[in-house]
This record gives C-alpha cells, structure tokens and sequence, in this order.
C-alpha cells in the first residue's frame, strides 16, 4: 500500500491580514510573471514590464511596483488599500502562489496575537520590521 502524504494544514488565514507579505521591498518576479501579467491585461510583455516592474538592487533582478500604503508605508501596487485583496490574484507572480510556504506564517502568527492583546480584532501592527 502506498505511504501517501497528507497535505499540511495550513495555520493561517489571509483574508484576515492587510496583506504583510505584500508590503515586502523587493517582490520578485521572472520573465513568465511578467507574461502572466501582461496576458491578464491584455498588453504586451515590453509594456508590462515597465508598466509594473523596476530594477532591483541585484544584478538583473526584477521587483514589482509599490504605491503608498497607511499602514506599511508602500506596498505592491496590485494591493487594493480598501479590501487588502489582490487585484491580480489569478495572475500573480509564482512567489506570490508560493508564500509563505507549506502550512505557516510568521506573520499571521505576530498578527492573532497583538489582535488578541489589543482586543482589537481589527488592529494592525506595522512595527515588526520584515526589511
């Protein structure tokens, strides 16, 4: 019989954060984010990439966009400040799909708990450093 591995339970919930992890510096995207990006609006890639990305510090490195944000100072631009949602959920970049790893945030873990301090089940905390 085979040993079939059960996924792992996921210890967090994002519709209930403001969208940390978005509010990263250096949002890394590669070539096929950036087609992904540029099929979902309907442009080509050479427009896409200047229209949503930047040089990174690194070499060759390409990081998306930020606009303002009152509680990170900026985050990505595809952020919508009221919903905290993704405007590009179906498009985003794979790091996007990918984070924060199998089961576990960090951050959502900080978040319960200053909630649960504050009892605020609203408040957030922009004072854990992530740079």
């Amino acid at each position: 019989m085979p040993n079939k591995k059960k996924p792992p339970r996921i210890l967090y919930n994002c519709d209930k954060c403001p969208a940390y992890c978005c509010s990263y510096a250096r949002i890394v995207v590669k070539k096929k984010d950036i087609a992904r990006l540029a099929e979902h609006f309907g442009v080509d890639e050479e427009r896409a990439l200047k229209r949503f990305t930047k040089k990174g510090h690194d070499k060759g490195e390409i990081i998306l966009r930020h606009q303002k944000d009152e509680h990170y100072g900026t985050i990505c631009r595809f952020i919508d400040s009221e919903t905290r949602g993704c405007t590009v959920y179906k498009a985003r970049p794979k790091i996007c799909r990918e984070f924060p790893g199998p089961g576990h945030c960090g951050y959502y873990d900080f978040l319960k708990f200053e909630r649960r301090t504050q009892e605020d089940k609203d408040y957030v905390s922009t004072t854990w450093n992530h740079d």
